[in-house]
Order: structure tokens, then C-alpha cells, then sequence
């Protein structure tokens, strides 16, 4: 198959829906071989039809993260997705968030990584691509405490990769997305209704975070995926790319 990742091994977690879907299915389109995982067997058991290997995974668990690096075998691309976020602010975070929200947003970025950058280092090739988001160390959002902290540890984690192995062939970055509709926005939507005072409210109360008046789609994520994996981007390393239709303008 042809394409702008031809001859190239994916592996993706979260990739049960939203925006580790997409990418999954976008860099399947570009000829690439994936891997999708997630936590969801059935969610990531549906891209099967798609021609896409799949298989459940715990990214808490480091024996599981081992066991699916071995399983993958070599790759090329390793597209970081997993992630939570919590809905909290310095003084109602409770010391479990803080625990689960680190241990899934940063820690597991971590032990993926960890995991397939032997591979990587051993060919002298490799593109990692990290999740984090414009709320972080880009951008301050209310009721985002545990949410903003932990994705700007993950530009501080790529950063670290990016620095220590750009000489040896690997490259690593991550997406500051805005607000993206992914069925994670849904559920955030229909937690807000009740004090918004309707599932429309809270809704157009995202929506107007965005100047361009619409929210992102898991699809213009994925797009940058792709890019980020590709030989296109082959000079980019260590970066933070903001796309949030105008949110930090």
C-alpha cells in the first residue's frame, strides 16, 4: 500500500475512540501497519474490520506494557493517547485524582515510551508522538487543576526525549489540542449540564472557548498525527503544537 507512511509500524494506545481512532484509522489510510490498544476490548476490537491488529491494554500496568511491546514488535511510530481529565481545582483535588491523574496522563507516557525506545534506538529511527493539550503549561483553564499540571509535565517529558535522543535518529512531540468533540467531550458535557443548566448550554459553553466558533474534530487531530509520524516532519523535534482553533490567541 502506498501512502506517506508506507512501510512504517505504528502503535497506538487509547485508541478505542476519539482522537487514538482516529489516528489509528488515519495512519491505517496512509499505508501504515498499526497496532491499536486500549483499555476497552470491544471499543478497539471494532477496528479489527478495518484491517487494524488490536488488543486490550492496561497502560497502569507496567508487566502488560512489557508484554504489548513484545507483542508489537519493532516500530516506528509510537503515538501516546492514553489520558483523563479530571475536573477539579487546587482546593477540591483530593490525593486519589492526584495519584490517578499522574500515573495515567504522565507515568504511563512514560513506560510506553520506555518500552519501545530500545527498538527505536537499535535502528536508529523512531518518532514519538505524546498527547498533551493548549491547557497546560500553554494555557491556564478553570476547573482544570489536575488536567493543566499533568499535560504540562507531558511538554516537559517530550522535551526531555526529544533532547537526549536527537542525535540518534529519534524524534519526539507532542498536540496541544483545543476542544475537540470526542465522546470524552460528551461525557464532560453531560457532567456540566446540570450547572449550566442544560446539555446545550454546557455544550455552546465549550464551544465559545474556541474563537473560530466550532469545536475541533478527532479527524484534524489525527491529520497532525499523521504529520508529526511522517518523513514530512523529519527536521521537527522537542515541540509543543498548539492546535486549538484560536482558544490561545
Amino acid at each position: 500500500m502506498s501512502g506517506r507512511l508506507a512501510g512504517k509500524r505504528c502503535f497506538v494506545t487509547a485508541a478505542g475512540q476519539g482522537i487514538g481512532r482516529a489516528a489509528a484509522l488515519a495512519m491505517a489510510a496512509e499505508g501504515a501497519t498499526v497496532v491499536a490498544t486500549d483499555l476497552d476490548a470491544h471499543k478497539v476490537g471494532e477496528l479489527g474490520a478495518r484491517g487494524i491488529t488490536h488488543f486490550p491494554l492496561n497502560v497502569l500496568d507496567d508487566a502488560a506494557v512489557e508484554e504489548a511491546a513484545k507483542q508489537a514488535g519493532p516500530i516506528d511510530i509510537l503515538f501516546n493517547c492514553a489520558g483523563y481529565v479530571h475536573q477539579n481545582t487546587i482546593l477540591s483535588c483530593t490525593d486519589e485524582e492526584w495519584s490517578f491523574g499522574f500515573a495515567l496522563n504522565v507515568r504511563a507516557m512514560w513506560k510506553v515510551a520506555r518500552a519501545f525506545l530500545p527498538g527505536m534506538l537499535e535502528r536508529k529511527r523512531g518518532s514519538i508522538v505524546n498527547m498533551s493539550s493548549a491547557c497546560s503549561s500553554v494555557k491556564g483553564a478553570p476547573n482544570r487543576f489536575l488536567y493543566g499540571t499533568t499535560k504540562a509535565a507531558v511538554i516537559g517529558l517530550t522535551k526531555s526525549i526529544a533532547t537526549e535522543y536527537v542525535s540518534q535518529g529519534i524524534r519526539c512531540n507532542c498536540l496541544c489540542p483545543g476542544t475537540v468533540d470526542t465522546p470524552s467531550l460528551h461525557d464532560r458535557i453531560s457532567a456540566n449540564a446540570a450547572a449550566a443548566g442544560s446539555v446545550e448550554a454546557a455544550r455552546a459553553a465549550f464551544v465559545a472557548r474556541q474563537l473560530m466558533g466550532r469545536l475541533a474534530t478527532a479527524e484534524e487531530m489525527a491529520a497532525l498525527v499523521v504529520y508529526l509520524a511522517s518523513d514530512e516532519s523529519a527536521f521537527v523535534t522537542g515541540q509543543s503544537i498548539v492546535i486549538d482553533g484560536g482558544w490561545t490567541l
